[in-house]
C-alpha cells in the first residue's frame, strides 16, 4: 500500500499535547481504504468542509480530517481535528483516537495480546494444536489414553497467519476426580487461570466422536467460565471421510458450529484462522478504545527502539533431581500457584516457561522435570521429559540447580553424582551457574541447630571441590515451601547474570596482565612464554585471547592460575572464563625488503631470538 506523508498540519496543530506521534495519509490512501476506514465515496472528492462519516461518528464542518497512525502503528486510528476555526476554548483539547479495523497483530506488545486457551477431556490433541499454533515443538505429545501427559500450564505466542495471541495448552480435565488427587489439582489449576482468559478452543476427538466426558467438558465451561463461548474444533479429522454425523452430535455441547481441524498436518487451519479473527479484532479494538479513553497511550519513551542491554531478557532454568522443591520454588518467586506441586516424585513433565518482572528486568523462568540419567526402562514421557530438560539448559543463560537439605544430611555429601553431572554439564555449555539449597525449614529446632551450621559451612567448601572449573559459585539457602529466601535468589541470579555479560576493556587487562604475570612463578624462566597481548573477544560468557610469541604454548596450570586471577580481580564468580591462545608469528629476518625504522625493529626481534637456549644448541 502506498503512502506519502502530507505537509505539517499547522501551526496551531503543534500546540496539542499528542501522548504518541501522529502521520498523515495523503489522498491516494484514501481512494485505496475508503470502505475499510468508513470515509463515504462522495467525500473524498468534497472540500473539507463537507461532512464526513469517520469511525461511525457524523462529524460535520471539518477543517481537517486524516487518517493517522502511531509511528509504531499496530491498529488504523482516526483522528478529527476542528481547533482550527475561532473557538479559542478548544485549544487545549486532545483529539479523540478511534481505533478502527483491520489490527495489525504483528505489531502489538505481546502483554496485551488477547489470551486462547486449549480445553479439553485427556487425549483429543491439545499439545498438538499447541505445537501447531507456536510453530514449535514444545509440548510433549504421546499416546496415553489412560495418563496424562500434560500436567501443568504451558504458554507461548501462537502466529496463525498474520494473527498473534497468547495461547495457553491445559491438562485435561475430569469433571469426576477427588480434588486431592493429581486429576483433581489440575483441573482446580486451570479453573484458575481460565478466570483471566477471554477465549477458549473446546477441542473433540472426531475418531471417538462426541464422548460423554466431552458433554461433562461443556457444563464445567458454563459453570466456571460463563463470560466465554468456546469455539468447538474437531481434532485429528485427516483420514475421517464424512464429519457430517460428528458435527451434529457436537451441535448437541450448545456451543455452535464445530470446526474440522488436524493438529497432525495442519488441515483447518485456514477455517480456525477466519473464525478467530473477527473475535480478536473486536476485542482488541475495544482494548485500545478503553486504553485511549483512560488517557494510557504510548509515551514517546515507549515508541523509541533503542534497547537497554542492561535490562534484555535473562533466561534462568531451574534444574535438579526429582523433588527437591523446583515448582515449590517457581511458585515462590512468581508468588503464586502457577506449576502443580506436590509430595509425589516425578510430577513435573512439561519444561514450564513463564515471563515476569524482577526490579524492570524481563526473566523468564523454565520449571523442567526432575533431572535422571536416561536408562533402557526410560520410555515414553518419562524419556521425553529428560531430553527435554536437557534442552532447556542448552537454552538458559543462568542454570540454578536445587539442592535438597535432608538429602544432603542423609548421603553426607553435598552433590550426587548426577548433580555434580548437572553442574559440569552447564559449565561446559558456558552457562552462569547458582546453587540452591532447599527445604531449609525442615532443620528447625534445637535439636538441628548444629546441624543447621554445619550445613551452611560445609555446602559451599565441598561445592567448590567438585566442580573447580568456577569459583566463587554463590550458594543460597532457601526454604522455598515458606517463601524464604526469595529475594536472595533473585539477586544472586542478576549478579551472576551480570558477570556473565561483563565485558573488559582491552587497555584494562593488559594492564592487569604485567601485574598479574609478575606473582607467577614459573618453573623455567628461559621457556616462560611471553603473551604479548590479552583481550576479550565476546561475553556471555566471557571469553579471552591470549597472543603468545614464540613457539611455547601456555601449560594447562598457566591457564588456570590466568582464569583464577581473572575471577578474583574482575569478581567474575560463578561464570565459566574461556581463554584462547593464539601464536604470533615471528617477524621475517632482515634483509627482505624494507628499510630505515624497519629493519632497526627486524634486528631487534633477531637479537631477541638468538638469545633464546634452544637456538644457540641448534
Amino acid at each position: 500500500m502506498s503512502q506519502s506523508l502530507v505537509r505539517a498540519i499547522s501551526a496551531r496543530k503543534n500546540q496539542l499535547s499528542l501522548g504518541f506521534y501522529y502521520r498523515c495519509v495523503s489522498s491516494r490512501l484514501f481512494h485505496s481504504q475508503d470502505q475499510s476506514l468508513g470515509f463515504n465515496s462522495s467525500s473524498r472528492h468534497g472540500s473539507h468542509q463537507n461532512s464526513y462519516r469517520c469511525c461511525g461518528n457524523l462529524i460535520s464542518d471539518l477543517n481537517l480530517a486524516c487518517l493517522v497512525r502511531p509511528s509504531n502503528g499496530f491498529a488504523t486510528a482516526s483522528l478529527v481535528d476542528s481547533i482550527l476555526g475561532s473557538d479559542e476554548s478548544n485549544v487545549d483539547k486532545k483529539p479523540k483516537v478511534v481505533y478502527k479495523k483491520p489490527i495489525d497483530f504483528t505489531k502489538i506488545d505481546a502483554n496485551l495480546l488477547p489470551t486462547v486457551m486449549l480445553m479439553g477431556r485427556p487425549n483429543v490433541g491439545k499439545s498438538a494444536l499447541y505445537n501447531r499454533l507456536i510453530r514449535r515443538r514444545e509440548a510433549l505429545v504421546y499416546n496415553t489414553p489412560d495418563d496424562h501427559v500434560t500436567r501443568d500450564i504451558r504458554e507461548g505466542i501462537a502466529k496463525l497467519g498474520d494473527l498473534r495471541f497468547n495461547v495457553l495448552d491445559s491438562a485435561g480435565i475430569e469433571t469426576e476426580v477427588s480434588s486431592g488427587t493429581i486429576l483433581g489439582r489440575t483441573t482446580a489449576m486451570t479453573a484458575n487461570v481460565l478466570a483471566r482468559t477471554q477465549f477458549a478452543v473446546l477441542i473433540i476427538d472426531v475418531r471417538a466422536g462426541l464422548h460423554p466426558l466431552d458433554l461433562e467438558v461443556g457444563k464445567w465451561l458454563r459453570k466456571h467460565a460463563p463470560q466465554i463461548k468456546p469455539i468447538v474444533v474437531m481434532n485429528k479429522s485427516e483420514s475421517i471421510g464424512s464429519l457430517d454425523e460428528v458435527a451434529s452430535e457436537a451441535l448437541a455441547l450448545g456451543f455452535g458450529e464445530p470446526i474440522a481441524i488436524s493438529a497432525e498436518t495442519g488441515l483447518g487451519m485456514t477455517t480456525l484462522y477466519e473464525v478467530l479473527r473477527p473475535l480478536l479484532e473486536d476485542y482488541m479494538v475495544e482494548m485500545l478504545n478503553d486504553i485511549c479513553s483512560q488517557d494510557d497511550v504510548l509515551s514517546d519513551e515507549n515508541l523509541s527502539d533503542e534497547i537497554d542491554e542492561s535490562k534484555l531478557p535473562l533466561q534462568l532454568a531451574i534444574v535438579g533431581k526429582p523433588n527437591v522443591g523446583k515448582s515449590t520454588l517457581l511458585n515462590a518467586l512468581l508468588e503464586e500457584e502457577r506449576v502443580l506441586v506436590g509430595p509425589e516424585a516425578g510430577l513435573t513433565r512439561d519444561a514450564v516457561r513463564v515471563q515476569f518482572e524482577f526490579q524492570g528486568r524481563t526473566v523468564y523462568l523454565v520449571d523442567t522435570a526432575g533431572w535422571l540419567e536416561r536408562t533402557e526402562r526410560d520410555k515414553g514421557p518419562a524419556s521425553l521429559s529428560i531430553m527435554q530438560s536437557r534442552k532447556s539448559l542448552m537454552r538458559a543463560h543462568v542454570i540454578a540447580l536445587v539442592l535438597d537439605a535432608e538429602e544432603i544430611i542423609k548421603a553426607k555429601c553435598s552433590m550426587t553424582h548426577s548433580e555434580v553431572v548437572i553442574a559440569r554439564r552447564a559449565v561446559e555449555e558456558g552457562r552462569g551457574l547458582v546453587v540452591i539449597v532447599n527445604k531449609m525449614d525442615r532443620l528447625r529446632g534445637r535439636e538441628n541447630a548444629e546441624m543447621y551450621k554445619k550445613i551452611k559451612e560445609a555446602v559451599p567448601i565441598e561445592i567448590q571441590t567438585v566442580i573447580p572449573q568456577i569459583t566463587g559459585i554463590p550458594v543460597v539457602f532457601i526454604s522455598a515451601l515458606e517463601g524464604r529466601g526469595r529475594m536472595e535468589v533473585m539477586k544472586e541470579v542478576t549478579d551472576t547474570y551480570k558477570r556473565w555479560c561483563s565485558r573488559l576493556s582491552t587497555g584494562r587487562l593488559n594492564r592487569w596482565l604485567r601485574k598479574v604475570m609478575s606473582r607467577h612463578s614459573w618453573k623455567d624462566t628461559a621457556s616462560q612464554p611471553k603473551i604479548k597481548f590479552f583481550t576479550q573477544v565476546k561475553a556471555r560468557p566471557p571469553t579471552f585471547v591470549a597472543f603468545v610469541s614464540g613457539k611455547t604454548q601456555l601449560l594447562e596450570s598457566d591457564i588456570r592460575f590466568l582464569t583464577r586471577s581473572l575471577k578474583e580481580d574482575f569478581d567474575l564468580g560463578g561464570t565459566p572464563i574461556r581463554i584462547i591462545q593464539r601464536v604470533v608469528p615471528r617477524a621475517p629476518p632482515s634483509g627482505t625488503g624494507g628499510g630505515g625504522s624497519g629493519n632497526s625493529s627486524k634486528s631487534r626481534v633477531v637479537q631477541r631470538t638468538t638469545s633464546d637456549k634452544r637456538t644457540l644448541s641448534a
